[in-house]
């Protein structure tokens, strides 16, 4: 009598837990779904950060401001020569 009591016991408490497993395994599964399409949803809006990026750094968009800005255009260069032999200094008076 002891011995089947015990028996149905374990096998109600084993359902129990295997109860709780499965459950268990399905909130993951269901977790690490939602965070996979989360994942698709950033990656999708990065794709759009860098086009958006590459549209708004365009030599086309950069010379069109800098022409809002009174730029204007350099014809020609001079720089500043400076020999070897010839050192600056500054006074401390």
């Amino acid at each position: 009598m002891l011995f089947w009591f015990l028996a149905v016991l374990s096998a109600a408490a084993l359902l129990v837990f295997y109860v709780f497993q499965i459950n268990a395994a399905v909130s993951e599964r269901y977790s690490i779904q939602k965070y996979e399409k989360r994942i698709s949803e950033v990656s999708r809006e990065n794709q759009n950060l860098e086009i958006s990026s590459a549209q708004t750094n365009s030599l086309d968009n950069i010379t069109a401001f800098l022409g809002e800005l009174n730029f204007e255009k350099v014809d020609k260069i001079h720089y500043i020569q400076v020999l070897d032999t010839q050192v600056a200094r500054q006074d401390s008076n």
